[in-house]
């Protein structure tokens, strides 16, 4: 096994890491909703793979391990009953158009597993907005499942769907423990944080992109909570639901698709909390995440040369006032 991929893929020690954090999510998506969890997995993984192997291999170029992280990444943020062709269009989509035709691993602009996202999400919305799963609870829980039972009214569809419907705030345990309906990866915060916590001790994310796309989002959305935005909830249940803290740990950190710089880390992050709070409560959308990130990808190159530029005018002006008392 370990010959085959050595002769295939593109050794990536980062991404391998990467992998290693998402299986407890990927484990407990199997308990929440059953099996079928797994085998949506095979299959986007399978279709995944396949897309950049054909693309890599008119190049003679081997296949990266980072596509494993896309797969993964990506599935995790679909809903359990998502169909599987539906799956399969999506993932091909983000490899080609968000990664292949930029030139492949490390030439992308925009974060290839939140482009398949946005592109089924937006293409089919039905089944990705409103066809969702129970939870399941106890022992064995979705282990002997192959898919839990339908939702099948609004009050008890994602957190943040309720929430915008009715008003009603999930308990902030039932967000902690990941006892609510929602995409297959995004409902445990507590596996969440430990994974985000592993990730910073492993060197692999960024902590201050972390810490800024948490700075902008807690502010903002404080600050239109306290002013009596109806359509905002309070920032607690804010960071504990619609894909939030998976978003923030997994797809903003990416060190392809995000800042290069220090300055440009916490100038991203804030920007993605930013526009998170206002996408969320003020347009279409409930899940602004996904959307936020999107955008800061798009201007990640620009801020990271904005800062470049910052901080050579602060440099030049060091030096002459070094010639000067000199």
């Amino acid at each position: 096994m370990d010959q085959f991929l050595k002769k295939h893929f593109i050794k990536q020690k980062m991404m391998r890491t990467v992998v290693y954090s998402l299986i407890p999510l990927v484990i407990a998506s199997i308990y929440f909703f059953g099996w079928r969890a797994l085998v949506l997995q095979i299959v986007v993984l399978i279709a995944g793979v396949a897309t950049e192997w054909i693309y890599e291999k008119r190049q003679n170029k081997k296949v990266s391990e980072a596509i494993f992280v896309t797969c993964i990444l990506y599935t995790l943020t679909l809903p359990p009953r998502t169909p599987f062709w539906i799956a399969v269009v999506g993932i091909v989509f983000g490899v080609f158009f968000a990664k292949e035709i930029f030139g492949g691993f490390g030439k992308n602009l925009f974060n290839p597993a939140l482009v398949a996202r946005a592109f089924v999400y937006i293409s089919f919305p039905e089944p990705l907005t409103s066809q969702w799963s129970k939870v399941a609870t106890g022992f064995p829980g979705g282990f002997g499942v192959y898919l839990t039972e339908n939702v099948d009214a609004i009050a008890r569809s994602t957190p943040m769907l309720t929430f915008r419907e009715t008003g009603y705030l999930e308990p902030l345990k039932n967000l902690l423990l990941g006892n609510v309906a929602g995409s297959l990866g995004e409902t445990c915060a507590i596996l969440i944080i430990l994974a985000g916590i592993y990730l910073i001790y492993k060197k692999v994310a960024a902590w201050q992109t972390m810490a800024a796309v948490f700075i902008g989002f807690t502010l903002t959305n404080t600050f239109f909570y306290l002013i009596g935005s109806p359509s905002i909830p309070n920032p607690i249940f804010g960071i504990f639901s619609g894909g939030f803290l998976f978003g923030m740990v997994f797809m903003a950190t990416d060190p392809i698709s995000s800042p290069k710089t220090k300055g440009g880390k916490w100038i991203y992050g804030i920007l993605i909390g930013i526009v998170t709070v206002v996408i969320r409560g003020y347009a279409l959308f409930a899940g602004g995440m996904m959307f936020a990130i999107l955008v800061g990808n798009t201007f990640a190159p620009l801020i990271d040369e904005i800062v470049k530029y910052i901080n050579k005018i602060r440099k030049e002006k060091k030096e002459k006032k070094v010639e000067v008392t000199a």
